[in-house]
């Protein structure tokens, strides 16, 4: 049984894989390894946790900044209409919600982006040319061989 966690990266010229190993194909399990957010220990890791803590300083200044604005000037966020609501409430009722999807896009680029720098691919092999690669008989869900 083949483990759907464990990731294939190739080597690019010039550019340090996730390992530190120059090989031509190498497996790195990230569920096994253990990561530090303030001392990453690869370039990979590095650059994954600098997109997850600048999403993450954004993320608090969408969420708490029209909170925080409105308890500071609660005049001006409450008398100003935008759409007929007021101020306050169209940032936290709009722009929370949108700005929740602005990050999650904005990531799943940055991520897709930093992957494919490091030789990092998802694909996943089709169920018939993994049996023929091996040479091993695909066993059925029910735990039989499928005949």
């Amino acid at each position: 049984m083949t483990d759907n966690t464990t990731r294939t990266q190739e080597s690019n010229a010039g550019v340090e894989t996730d390992g530190g190993v120059a090989a031509s194909r190498q497996t790195a399990d990230y569920l096994d390894t253990e990561i530090n957010i303030f001392d990453p220990s690869t370039p990979f890791m590095r650059d994954h946790l600098r997109i997850v803590w600048t999403m993450f300083a954004a993320w608090a200044i969408f969420v708490f900044g029209p909170v925080t604005a409105t308890f500071l000037a609660t005049d001006f966020m409450t008398s100003t209409t935008v759409m007929g609501f007021p101020l306050h409430y169209f940032l936290i009722a709009i722009g929370g919600p949108s700005s929740a999807l602005i990050l999650s896009v904005w990531y799943a680029r940055k991520r897709d982006e930093i992957d494919e720098k490091y030789g990092i691919t998802q694909r996943v092999e089709e169920p018939d040319q993994r049996a023929e690669t091996t040479g091993e008989e695909m066993t059925a869900t029910d735990g039989g061989v499928d005949g």
